[in-house]
């Protein structure tokens, strides 16, 4: 008989049992591992041994399972507006994955899907990959990490299937100065007036040279979203969010998100920006005009986080000293 897994929320302050009964209408969760059984049994002709832990995110849900072949994570959505996405992301990870990039990529179903619909439900198998999150304070990992995301660009740049990730299947085309234009003529920053005027003088230095044209990016790079074996990236993780962008912006955010995980959101020092940098730099040198913009929008992306009142994390501090 299968053992009852644990149920959490992944960020939520809210009861995990209720969750996995009012958003995946499983009375309990012995009632969830009966059906994880079943779905893995007839769709992916995997055996479970048990079924361990459920951790919960708005309407989604992660299960992992041990197996005869090894620790599996089934990835399932009771969100329909995201299935078709989810598909697009298990073809691109699975792409990835065969370019030779460190990705936790989906297991063929027995019928050779790599998402499989079924009951309501959008769902995608994986091996569970080796690794803990990334310590920000390991500039090791950093200078690794960096290095990783500028692969990962050059690999995405090839990618032929992007139009489905990207907003409305389009590129954003409003440009990056009318981006940071906007944050700063609107009253969304006035709590950090200062610092803003910083960032304006910086913007109108900047050269009227054109960005190389948008691509696909991962736009989510985080702590929480790099697993590290050593000193090696062991996997890449959650291309949810990848859509059409600069890559010296997903790089610029990567940079400031890089320490946050899933309850802890505060900056990083600058010898951890500059390592990251460098190791991006040393496999995917910047244009000159991403140069010119790498540090402007470093402190704009900054700035947007400085919470209107306490800053316990110290996201100002950050900023100033950017």
């Amino acid at each position: 008989m299968l053992s009852t897994p644990t149920v959490e929320m992944l960020w939520e302050p809210v009861d995990p049992h209720e969750a996995l009964a009012s958003r995946f209408k499983f009375a309990d969760a012995g009632q969830l591992a009966a059906w994880v059984t079943e779905v893995l049994t007839d769709t992916w002709g995997v055996e479970v041994i048990s079924c361990d832990r459920v951790v919960i995110s708005a309407g989604n849900a992660l299960v992992w399972i041990t197996t005869w072949t090894g620790r599996m994570i089934l990835k399932c959505s009771v969100r329909p507006s995201l299935f078709a996405r989810l598909a697009n992301v298990a073809r691109l990870t699975s792409w990835l994955d065969g370019r030779g990039l460190p990705v936790s990529a989906p297991l063929p179903a027995l019928n050779g899907d790599l998402q499989v619909e079924r009951n309501g439900f959008s769902m995608g198998l994986q091996s569970v990959v080796n690794g803990s999150m990334l310590d920000a304070d390991n500039l090791a990992q950093v200078h690794v990490a960096g290095a990783e995301l500028a692969r990962l660009h050059l690999a995405l740049a090839e990618y032929s299937d992007a139009g489905p990730l990207g907003p409305g299947g389009q590129a954003d085309s409003t440009p990056l100065r009318t981006r940071v234009e906007g944050w700063l003529h609107s009253d969304a920053g006035d709590h950090v007036a200062p610092l803003a005027e910083s960032l304006r003088r910086r913007l109108a230095s900047l050269p009227d040279t054109t960005l190389p044209a948008p691509q696909l990016v991962h736009l989510d790079i985080r702590s929480a979203n790099l697993l590290c074996a050593g000193d090696r990236i062991s996997a890449i993780l959650d291309f949810e969010d990848a859509g059409i962008d600069h890559p010296v912006d997903d790089l610029a955010k990567a940079v400031v998100l890089l320490g946050t995980r899933f309850r802890h959101w505060g900056p990083v020092p600058p010898e951890t920006h500059a390592t990251f940098v460098a190791g991006y730099r040393a496999v995917r040198e910047l244009s000159s005009p991403e140069a010119a913009w790498l540090k402007p929008l470093i402190l704009w992306r900054t700035l947007r986080l400085v919470p209107a009142g306490g800053d316990p994390t110290g996201w100002a501090e950050s900023a100033e000293r950017i």
